[in-house]
């Protein structure tokens, strides 16, 4: 990214402290936005694992107020803010440092042309090591949220667990947890960087660079949304088995799937789609706004190289 007139920045493009200030933004980024929507999230687990009872989202917020109020609708927010933000800060960091390190193995033109795999790879790369440090805190939340009578408080819940189930509980969860996190990252990543570029080509009025920064922090806001909808749904059967196995640590993928059946995976998708494209758009918007508070070096949306440009007026 070249630098404007008199525009400096706090660090070097893909420096050390370039990747360290992206973990910082994402872990702030999916810290705040998953905390703030803890009571969502556990309308939506309690849907996904006693649908019989909760029914809908409105039933399930109306019956979680009545059975303990306010303290009950943000129960296991410590497990989210802590898993979260140590998922986010892994999962942004690590993407931009695989999309770096993936686009040098080959030319320019190839990175531009196959873009799209490269976004993919380095999205997988990145949340299969995040999902390392989440799946304990997740196993943590579901059993608070989804176990009736279950302590709130994280500092009791994970030493219980411990004790009474061994560390593996807190990973018991993790092969489907990469099951639902892994397509959903590479369509968050992918599906942003593509409508980025569609949007600044086809409907914002003017050239990015000729954008302020608030403009492009909108614009950023819109492409994370519409990213965080086909997430939702790429990755909502995975979640359901989630939420199922951390609540019922003895269940198994096939027993899951053969109890609730096809139709049953799907419960809860459409919280899940508010949930996610609501985070998702306030995701990308405050790590983009992270970037600009900090003074980070910000890439545009990718441009096709001129030795590329060149080749394909030729042919015409």
């Amino acid at each position: 990214m070249s630098k404007k007139p008199n525009e400096e920045f706090s660090c070097e493009m893909f420096s050390n402290k370039f990747f360290i200030l992206c973990g910082a933004g994402g872990a702030t980024a999916c810290g705040s936005t998953h905390t703030l929507l803890t009571p969502l999230d556990l309308v939506k687990c309690r849907l996904q694992v006693d649908p019989a009872k909760y029914k809908s989202i409105f039933r399930g917020f109306s019956i979680s107020w009545s059975e303990g109020g306010a303290p009950n609708l943000v129960k296991g927010w410590a497990p989210t803010l802590i898993g979260y933000t140590l998922q986010g800060a892994a999962k942004f960091s690590g993407y931009e440092y695989f999309k770096y390190k993936f686009s040098t193995m080959v030319d320019d033109e190839s990175a531009y042309l196959y873009r799209t795999y490269l976004y993919l790879a380095a999205a997988a790369s990145a949340e299969f090591v995040a999902d390392i440090f989440l799946a304990p805190f997740e196993a943590a939340k579901v059993r608070m949220q989804t176990t009736p009578g279950y302590t709130s408080q994280m500092r009791k819940a994970m030493p219980h667990m411990m004790a009474t189930e061994g560390f593996g509980v807190f990973y018991k969860g993790l092969t489907p947890l990469w099951g639902r996190q892994v397509p959903y990252t590479m369509m968050k990543f992918s599906s942003f960087e593509k409508t980025l570029e569609y949007l600044y080509d086809n409907v914002v009025p003017k050239p990015r660079e000729q954008c302020t920064k608030f403009e492009q922090l909108l614009v950023t806001f819109t492409a994370g949304y519409i990213a965080g909808v086909l997430c939702a749904i790429v990755s909502h059967p995975s979640d359901t088995i989630v939420s199922k196995l951390n609540k019922d640590p003895s269940a198994s993928i096939g027993s899951i799937i053969s109890e609730v059946g096809m139709f049953g995976i799907w419960r809860g998708l459409v919280a899940r789609i508010i949930m996610i494209g609501t985070l998702t758009g306030l995701q990308w918007f405050i790590y983009d706004a992270f970037k600009v508070y900090t003074g980070m070096p910000r890439p545009p949306p990718a441009a096709m190289p001129e030795s590329l440009r060149k080749k394909l007026a030729a042919k015409k």
